[in-house]
C-alpha cells in the first residue's frame, strides 16, 4: 500500500495505481484530466523515486523538475508527499 499526503492529510492508494482520485481528495483541481490544461501541476516534496516516469504529455508541458501532473502518475510504492 502507498500513501500520497499533502500538509493536512493523507489517502492510502494501491502500488501502480493512478494518484488522480487520491490527489482530488486531497484538494488539487483539475481541468482536462488529460495533460493538456496543467491546472493538477503540484510540487513534490517528498517522494519522487516513487512515482512513475514522466510521459509525454508531462514533457511537452512547462514545469519546474519537482513538478508533476497529477492526471497522469501512478505511485508505485512508498510515500508522496505533495504541495498543491
Amino acid at each position: 500500500m502507498a500513501v500520497l499526503k499533502n500538509a493536512t492529510a493523507q489517502v492510502n492508494v494501491e502500488d501502480g495505481e493512478r494518484v488522480q482520485e487520491a490527489a482530488s481528495d486531497l484538494g488539487v483541481s483539475f481541468g482536462c484530466r488529460k495533460g493538456v490544461c496543467g491546472a493538477c501541476v503540484v510540487e513534490v516534496l517528498e517522494g519522487m523515486d516513487n512515482l512513475s516516469a514522466k510521459n509525454d504529455a508531462e514533457n511537452e508541458f512547462s514545469m519546474r523538475d519537482t513538478d508533476r501532473m497529477m492526471c497522469q502518475c501512478s505511485i508505485t510504492s512508498g510515500e508522496v508527499s505533495i504541495k498543491p
